[in-house]
Order: structure tokens, then sequence, then C-alpha cells
């Protein structure tokens, strides 16, 4: 089990959503770009079945910021969107007001 000092290592920060590709090796994933305030940075999604990108476009989400960049099928995500998911599909988190972009999550 993590302890509360390996949690504080990741940094949980409020991006939005600038742009949305459907990623060309896998049906169920989205590459998105972010602006997290200072950057804007690649991250690879599986959303798809729940989002068109219409919905997803100028959206403000939470995201792990601090991730190592990883490939997913042949696209490098630079991080994570975080979101939740139940019989109904998945619903992406988000502020439920206009915070700064880059403000922290905690």
């Amino acid at each position: 089990m993590p302890t509360i000092d390996e949690f504080k290592n990741f940094q949980f920060v409020v991006a939005q959503i600038k742009e949305v590709k459907e990623h060309p090796n896998a049906d169920r994933l989205y590459v998105l770009k972010v602006d997290n305030g200072t950057e804007v940075k690649q991250l690879v999604a599986g959303i798809r079945k729940s989002y068109t990108p219409e919905q997803l476009i100028g959206r403000r989400v939470i995201i792990v910021n601090n991730l190592e960049p990883a490939v997913i099928r042949g696209e490098e995500s630079r991080g994570m969107i975080l979101a939740a998911s139940d019989e109904n599909g998945i619903s992406v988190l988000g502020p439920d007001r206009d915070v700064v972009l880059g403000s922290i999550v905690k």
C-alpha cells in the first residue's frame, strides 16, 4: 500500500484539452493535446468510447502532470487524465468551475 509520502510525489494539476485525435492504432484511445498552464503536452487516454472530440475540446480536466513519458501503441503519452468508471462508462474528472490552468489539486 502506498504511503502518504509516496502519494505526495504525484503532481495533480488542472489542464485544458486543446486538441483531440483518434489514436491511429487503437479504437478505444484518443491522442490529446492538453495545456497545463506552462506547456502543451500530449496524452493518450482510453476515453474514446465515452466521449466525442467535441465533448472534450475546451474541457478542463485533472491530470497527473509528472509521470514519466510512456509510448502507448506507438504514441507518446506525457501524463494521465483522471477518470472514474462504472457500468455506465467513463467519467472524466475536472473542476466544477474555471480555475486557473496549472492549479494544483490537493
